[in-house]
């Protein structure tokens, strides 16, 4: 499954360019009154405007998969690094086979940079911003992830992820390429102690052959 456009909601749309345009260096795709788009390797990272509900996400790129070091040397002249439970910048997944660091946008969205060993996608170039290659996962909030979960694989002949964890907490659908992480309301988002909230996000994905929009009301029920 490759995730081809994510849809999320910000108040501030003057400071969300700035920090994706100035701080991370990602390409503007489209600007709108109430809407800002930017590219993310394969994929489009869209924000759209709204009013006072300071939305808060978390969505991960997908990183070449010998970069990591280097993404960290990147990152740390423009950013905090996010330290886990351990006091480590790094979270190493091994039932997933990969290793992640993540930081907050000028949102507090929570945002990561995810090598996966399981895709064969190394590179000689030195890392950059245009090292990303995808947005890689998008964290869909819900009061019942496994009653979302199924809804979503039979409406959208979709498969639970074989390598993720499967939980009344937790679920995940896909692959490597692209997941939905979906997570009970209240959750803490790794490694932080930010809660998980419920809020509006349309994705556009291909899997298949087809593409597929598949859009989360603020309840969270697909349609």
């Amino acid at each position: 499954m490759e995730i081809l456009e994510i849809e999320i909601q910000t108040d501030d749309l003057v400071e969300t360019e700035t920090f994706y345009s100035d701080v991370l260096g990602l390409q503007l795709a489209r600007k709108r009154q109430n809407s800002i788009s930017f590219l993310a390797g394969h994929s489009t990272l869209t924000f759209i405007k709204s009013n006072k509900l300071n939305p808060k996400y978390h969505f991960a790129f997908n990183i070449p998969n010998n970069k990591l070091d280097e993404a960290i040397i990147w990152a740390r002249t423009k950013l905090n690094l996010i330290e886990n439970a351990d006091n480590e910048i790094v979270a190493n997944f091994e039932s997933w086979n990969a290793r992640a660091i993540y930081f907050y946008d000028n949102n507090k969205n929570i945002l990561e940079f995810i090598a996966r060993f399981d895709i064969d996608n190394s590179t000689d170039k030195p890392f950059n911003i245009s090292s990303i290659q995808s947005i890689s996962e998008i964290g869909i909030v819900t009061d019942a992830p496994i009653k979302l979960a199924d809804k979503l694989v039979e409406d959208y002949n979709l498969n639970y992820f074989s390598k993720g964890a499967k939980s009344e907490s937790f679920a995940s659908i896909g692959d490597d390429n692209g997941l939905f992480i979906i997570v009970k309301t209240n959750r803490n988002w790794f490694p932080t102690e930010q809660k998980s909230e419920k809020h509006f996000t349309r994705i556009r994905i291909a899997t298949n052959g087809l593409t597929k929009i598949i859009t989360m009301t603020e309840e969270n029920t697909s349609r």
